[in-house]
Formats: structure tokens, C-alpha cells, sequence
């Protein structure tokens, strides 16, 4: 096929998981209901975190960051997917793709740089607990999520600006249910050597050094957990990194699948149902980790039952009083402040 300049590309057609027109309602189904429980209960992480001053510290910031970021991270790829579905159409624009793409890459980082960050965040606390709050200041926690968005931005604009020197052939079709870097280097006519470089240096540069980060935190973890004498002592220091360790492995465990998946079978077909785990289940299965996992979430979410209940009891028995009977300015009002 004759080589065509990217600008005259007109679509792609996205081949999705299946193209058996029989598994299109439960595939739209299936993954409809993982969007919904995924926006949802990470926003609700965002709201109970931002309501509850309880849960105003370093860990419960950088979690609400990460719900945000998996959130954006779910609905660069599967809106489209189920949009395409409905519509019976697999096209996407050549903009769209590379926007999809653009964005995919940097929530993706933006995770892992966060998941880095929280380990620093619960090393800082179980290895230097006294001086924690003055190490973990506002300012600091600040700058990390701001650094983390900015090495995210930086390495998304790289890719998508070499990806737009490429030149595609017509017809093009990515056997994926998302536009991802390495299936558009895949599907170009021109040369992709640099491409190719750039994106494995980058892969080994963006992901080593936070997994090095994790690494190196979690080994400094165990190793305090294991100085402390009572079992209690090693239980609650434990439970403070629980749920974060489960993310983290979660993540890394469904990462390495995928690309271990993709290397055994050579197929594009097994990676894009791979990737599935990482770009949908991970972050739907995020807020229930927390939620279950961390005793402030779930005594947070309490109180904002039992805040809602009460407001709701203050409401019906301020209106079944007379206006006789109902001081102006009564204490009812203030229940729901």
C-alpha cells in the first residue's frame, strides 16, 4: 500500500474486543456497568475526601488525585467504545485518535507517578512518624501532584508530536478497542526506528524510576514493621500501607499481564482483552480497595450517612410544625451546615 501524508488520513476503524455481532449487547452491557461503578465510586472517594476534615491529610490528597486521574484514565477509551457500539460504527476520527491517545498516555503515567508518590507518602509515615507532618507539608504534597502532572503532559506531547511526523497507509485499521502508541507506530508506513526508541527508553525511564520508588519505600516499610516489637504495633503500621499496596500491585500485576500476554501470543486481538484489566478493572476495583481496606473512608462515609439522615429527619419534623410554633430562627436550620 502506497504511503499517504497523515493529514489526508480521513479515520481509523477501531476493531474493538469482538466482532461478533451476537457479543455486542453483552460486551455494551458489561462495560457500561464497569464505567458506571468506576465513575461513581471514585468520585464518591472525591467527595467523601473533600467533605470529611477528617480525611484532610497527605494520603487522603494524593487518593483523591488518583480517583480523579482513573476517572479521566476510564473515560478517554470507553465512551467511545460504547458509542461505537450503539452506533454499529467502528470509525474515529484521525484528531480523535490521536487526542484519545494523547490523553491515554498521560493519565496513564499520571497513575503510576501518583501510586509512587502515595509510597513515598506512607514511608514518610511509618519510618519517620515525627517528623511526618512537617516533611509532608501542603507545599510539598503540592509540588509532587504538580510534578507529577507536568512529567505526564511533557511525555504525552513527545509521543503524540512524533507520531504526527509519521506518515499511514489507507484503510487503516487497529485491531484494539483504544488508539494506543504502540498499535499507531505499528500501522505507519514510514520509518518508526526513533519512534520506537523513544517509546521503549520512555516506557524503561517514566515506569522503572517510580517502580524503583515503590520499590524502594515498600523495602523500608517491612524493614521498620519488622524493628516493632508488639504485634499490634506491627498490625496497625501494616494497615496504614494495606490498601496502597493492594493498588499498586493491582496495577503492575494487570501491566505485566498484559505485556507478557501481547509477547506469548503475538496476537492483537489477546492484548487488547489484556488491556482491559488495567484500562477498565483496575480502576473500578480502586475505591472499593479503599473503601474496604481503610477504616477513615469507611467511617467517613458513616458520618455522611448519618448527616444525610439527620438532615433529612430535621427537614420533615421543621415542616410538620405550625408557623405558631416555629421559632425564627430555629436551631433546625443548622443541621444540615
Amino acid at each position: 500500500m502506497e504511503p499517504s501524508n497523515d493529514t489526508q488520513i480521513p479515520e481509523f476503524l477501531l476493531l474493538g474486543l469482538s466482532e461478533d455481532p451476537e457479543l455486542q449487547p453483552l460486551i455494551f452491557g458489561l462495560f457500561l456497568s464497569m464505567y458506571l461503578i468506576t465513575v461513581c465510586g471514585n468520585l464518591l472517594i472525591i467527595l467523601v475526601v473533600a467533605s470529611d476534615s477528617h480525611l484532610h491529610t497527605p494520603m487522603y490528597f494524593f487518593l483523591a488525585n488518583l480517583s480523579f486521574a482513573d476517572i479521566c484514565f476510564t473515560s478517554t477509551t470507553v465512551p467511545k467504545m460504547l458509542l461505537n457500539i450503539q452506533t454499529q460504527s467502528k470509525v474515529i476520527s484521525y484528531a480523535g485518535c490521536l487526542m484519545q491517545m494523547c490523553f491515554l498516555i498521560i493519565f496513564s503515567v499520571l497513575d503510576i507517578y501518583l501510586l509512587a508518590v502515595m509510597a513515598y507518602d506512607r514511608f514518610v509515615a511509618i519510618c519517620h512518624p515525627l517528623h511526618y507532618t512537617v516533611i509532608m507539608n501542603p507545599r510539598l504534597c503540592g509540588l509532587l501532584v504538580l510534578m507529577s502532572w507536568v512529567i505526564s503532559v511533557l511525555h504525552s506531547f513527545l509521543q503524540t508530536s512524533m507520531v504526527l511526523q509519521l506518515s499511514f497507509c489507507t484503510e487503516m485499521e487497529i485491531p484494539h478497542f483504544f488508539c494506543e502508541l504502540n498499535q499507531m507506530i505499528q500501522l505507519a508506513c514510514s520509518d518508526t526506528f526513533l519512534n520506537n526508541m523513544v517509546m521503549y527508553f520512555a516506557a524503561v525511564l517514566l515506569v522503572g524510576c517510580p517502580l524503583a520508588g515503590i520499590l524502594y519505600s515498600y523495602s523500608k516499610i517491612v524493614s521498620s514493621i519488622l524493628g516493632i516489637s508488639s504485634a499490634q504495633g506491627k498490625y496497625k503500621a501494616f494497615s496504614t500501607c494495606a490498601s496502597h499496596l493492594s493498588v499498586v500491585s493491582l496495577f503492575f500485576c494487570t501491566s505485566l499481564g498484559v505485556y507478557l500476554s501481547s509477547a506469548a501470543t503475538q496476537s492483537p486481538h489477546a492484548s487488547a482483552v489484556a488491556s482491559v484489566m488495567y484500562t477498565v478493572v483496575t480502576p473500578m476495583l480502586n475505591p472499593f480497595i479503599y473503601s474496604l481496606r481503610s477504616k477513615d473512608i469507611s467511617r467517613a462515609l458513616k458520618r455522611m450517612g448519618v448527616k444525610e439522615s439527620t438532615c433529612q429527619q430535621g427537614s420533615i419534623f421543621k415542616v410538620s410544625l405550625t408557623p405558631t410554633l416555629l421559632p425564627p430562627s430555629s436551631t433546625f436550620g443548622g443541621l444540615c451546615d
